[in-house]
């Protein structure tokens, strides 16, 4: 029984930076209604801003891990703004054609860099003694990383709960003609929604790097794995984000650990995120939260 605890423990901690990390992806698509293939890669730039400025430049992590944030916040509201912004109005394919090439231009960029090729750790600075109730264990790294988790999606929740700004995202997520219509600014709502999305990958970089090490395939892995969840959960709904990453970090956990070595079977925590999204697209396509649009013509 410990051991199913055990995969428990593991599958919140997976699935709550899972939740973290598609919650950037859902608010791009809530905003702006664009899939942004390229998360995963600012996933990854978050990460190792972080290391950057805790490692070579010697800041203390507790301070490095927000600048990093903001820092990510404000790349990303510039990728909106170079690249995106210009595209207001143009066909959807478009727009995810030009994600695509800014996924392959910052993996260019990654690769040119030494974090494209080697692996990095975080030094530590959390007692490295595991926290263990009734055969149950878990690190300091992975407690502080699901209560940053937790606390940075209640923030997000109240920000478009409580806050004008958070009111006006969704409005413009609702009807984009109708919110022009009372004089909020959609080209500002779509800047804002990226840079939002880079603060949210940033911290999600941040967390995985502390807890599996910093690897870009890794980081790379977890954007990925991204599409699953936000498929699940509902392209357009932040309470999916969170509940479909629960859901498939327990699945995978739950898949290694009871799956993996019997049957002649490996690598099925791997597989079973997809076999999932066939699932969902088979008979449920808008996810399990997603809102389901009736046009009429």
């Amino acid at each position: 029984m410990s051991y199913f605890f055990q995969l428990v423990v593991s599958g919140m901690v997976v699935g709550s930076i899972y939740a973290l990390s598609a919650l950037g992806f859902v608010l791009i698509y809530k905003s702006s209604r664009v899939l942004n293939i390229a998360h995963g890669q600012i996933i990854a730039a978050g990460a190792f801003i972080t290391y950057a400025l805790t490692v070579w430049a010697n800041i203390p992590i507790y301070i490095s891990f927000p600048m990093s944030m903001v820092i990510t916040f404000f790349l990303a509201m510039s990728v909106e703004r170079i690249f995106l912004r210009r595209l207001i109005g143009e066909p959807i394919i478009s727009v995810i054609m030009v994600t695509i090439g800014l996924m392959s231009i910052l993996d260019g960029l990654i690769y040119l860099t030494p974090f494209g090729t080697e692996n990095f750790s975080f030094p530590p600075f959390l007692p490295t003694t595991p926290i263990s109730v009734g055969g149950v264990s878990v690190s300091w790294t992975q407690m502080v990383g699901v209560i940053t988790t937790f606390a940075m999606i209640g923030g997000f929740s109240w920000f478009f709960k409580k806050s004008t700004l958070g009111i006006s995202m969704r409005a413009v997520s609702d009807d984009q003609l109708a919110s022009m219509s009372i004089g909020i600014s959609v080209p500002r709502v779509f800047g804002l929604a990226w840079a939002m999305a880079g603060l949210s990958a940033a911290a999600a970089g941040g967390i995985i790097g502390n807890i599996t090490g910093l690897n870009f395939d890794t980081l790379h892995a977890f954007g990925i794995v991204v599409f699953p969840v936000v498929i699940l959960g509902g392209l357009d709904s932040i309470l999916g984000a969170v509940v479909a990453g629960i859901i498939m970090g327990l699945i995978q956990q739950f898949a290694s650990g009871y799956l993996d070595g019997n049957w002649g079977l490996n690598g099925t925590g791997e597989v079973m995120p997809y076999i999932i999204l066939l699932i969902i697209l088979l008979f449920k396509p808008h996810g399990l939260f997603g809102i389901h649009e009736i046009e009429r013509v």
